[in-house]
């Protein structure tokens, strides 16, 4: 019998070749982002998004995280993104998360990476209440939180009362001493129900630290403000 004279070929990669293929998905996906965040209100612009990006790829660093699922997670983590006073605003992390798997589908994501990118983006908003299970989902939901509190959590906060029209404070409690807090009327009560808690419900130390930092800034602005109203 013959043998056949044609042998397989094999195709090596280089482990610096599959860097540069990984870092090329990522920038795509960047590219991709940025486009759909056009129409995005500042408080959820390609600007928080890439605050939380960089909030994400220093955790991932700092916890020994797979940066490369953790910067997927957080570049498509508001790919849908409604104005707070929508109805539909609620479901926006769920709905994130499905159109974030087909995006990545077709960027090379094995289907356990894109499950554990969805999953963590399905889980990180705050109105979910849920805890997330791996540390992608983990530091996502710690990155995003991380920018909605300090020196920028303070504008945003400012600026999504202002596009819905809210006051700024309540006349006769302003801090919330007395009452309930009613985000839904006052920005500042937007502190007393959310931004002030946030630091405790991190899940990573690192995480712990940074909200350390940023929720002293927040109160000082609000002990500055109690000077002044």
């Amino acid at each position: 019998m013959l043998r056949s004279s044609v042998q397989p070929v094999y195709v090596h990669v280089s482990p610096y070749e599959n860097l540069i293929s990984r870092l090329d998905s990522i920038e795509k996906l960047k590219n991709q982002v940025r486009k759909s965040a056009e129409k995005n209100d500042p408080a959820h612009d390609f600007e928080h998004i890439m605050r939380v990006y960089n909030n994400s790829k220093r955790l991932a660093r700092k916890e020994h995280a797979n940066q490369r699922l953790v910067l997927a997670a957080a570049l498509l983590h508001d790919i849908v993104s409604y104005p707070k006073s929508d109805p539909r605003s609620k479901n926006s992390s769920a709905q994130s998360a499905k159109k974030a798997a087909e995006i990545l589908s077709r960027y090379g994501y094995t289907d356990k990476e894109i499950k554990i990118i969805s999953d963590a983006i399905r889980d990180h908003s705050f109105s979910r209440g849920a805890v997330p299970e791996t540390p992608t989902g983990k530091i996502l939901q710690d990155a995003d939180r991380l920018d909605a509190i300090g020196a920028i959590g303070i504008a945003r906060a400012f600026s999504v009362g202002g596009s819905e029209g809210r006051r700024f404070y309540s006349n006769e409690d302003p801090f919330c001493r007395t009452r309930k807090p009613d985000d839904a009327s006052w920005t500042l009560d937007h502190f007393y129900r959310k931004l002030l808690l946030l630091e405790k419900r991190m899940n990573t130390k690192s995480a712990r630290q940074e909200a350390r930092r940023r929720t002293r800034t927040m109160k000082q602005f609000l002990g500055e403000l109690k000077t002044e109203i």
